[in-house]
């Protein structure tokens, strides 16, 4: 992939009639090879979080199941009472 990169390069700069300055894969390969002198960790400005000796808050608990109720199948009942608890009342004529 990089050789057809550098071969579009050379002939567009034969078209051109110049020799092009920068070859870019070159420049790829520069970058990425003073990327690696770059430090691998940079100071921390709080507590390390590594470090076991740090401080932290206390943590409560809160159990995640507390408000929960079993909703087994209810124990059947006429389905015309069940209808006229949960149907609105008619309104009265004025």
């Amino acid at each position: 992939m990089l050789t057809l990169l550098g071969a579009k390069s050379a002939a567009a700069s034969a078209a051109r009639g110049g020799y092009f300055l920068f070859h870019w894969p070159l420049l790829a390969a520069i970058a990425f090879a003073l990327s690696g002198c770059m430090p691998a960790t940079t100071s921390v400005a709080t507590a390390d979080p590594a470090d076991p000796a740090a401080k932290a808050s206390h943590v409560g608990y809160r159990s995640t199941v507390a408000p929960y109720t079993s909703l087994r199948p209810a124990t059947p009942a006429p389905w015309q009472d069940r209808n006229d608890a949960v149907t609105p009342q008619p309104k009265q004529d004025r």
